[in-house]
């Protein structure tokens, strides 16, 4: 049996016995996501109420963030479950651990922090970090210190990254190298 043909089995048979909801169930549901976007693994989308979730275009969400569209701690105070639209605008990012609460949009080209919880709206090109999520910089501020930054940095090809096949030796390069330097590097 290939081994895509063993993938595709394996992976229907661990959502049909664990339940796991795929990005289709999500859409299905009602929640839009825009054309290539990088969802990463262990993203949580409030599937109670995915129609209010709205993803643009070249959004990336990296692992384990929450995207919800409900909070229910409302229910004791008031007796109802809040409930409000998520959106996230084309090109944001919101980093690994973020949690994004209902009522909230981050505007395009902006970036939410990991391990953020954002409980206002992000206005565009604009960084949000903490908890509660507060502005602490703009996407112009950061890309200047980037700028500073890349005129010393070390660059990698595809070659240094799973996808590319990295060997062991040039892992301990890598490791090496930024250890030992300004422990800054890129990948392209």
């Amino acid at each position: 049996m290939s081994k895509k043909l063993l993938h595709f089995v394996r992976a229907r048979w661990r959502k049909w016995l664990l339940e796991e909801l795929w990005m289709e169930d999500y859409i299905r549901a009602g929640m839009k996501v825009g054309e290539g976007c990088s969802i990463q693994p262990g993203v949580v989308f409030d599937y109670s109420h995915c129609w209010l979730i709205r993803i643009g275009n070249h959004v990336t969400i990296a692992p384990e963030a929450y995207l919800l569209a409900h909070d229910a701690s409302s229910k004791p105070a008031v007796g109802s479950t809040r409930i409000g639209t998520v959106i996230i605008e084309d090109y944001a990012f919101i980093g690994a651990r973020a949690i994004i609460m209902p009522g909230v949009s981050v505007g395009r080209e902006a970036i939410v922090a990991a391990g953020s919880v954002v409980t206002k709206s992000v206005q565009a090109r604009t960084i949000v970090a903490g908890n509660p999520a507060k502005p602490i910089g703009s996407v112009e501020e950061y890309a200047g210190k980037l700028g500073l930054l890349t005129e010393t940095a070390i660059y990698y090809d595809v070659s240094y990254t799973l996808g590319g096949r990295i060997t062991a030796g040039k892992k301990e390069e890598m490791f090496r190298v930024l250890a030992e330097g300004t422990n800054a590097g890129f990948v392209k």
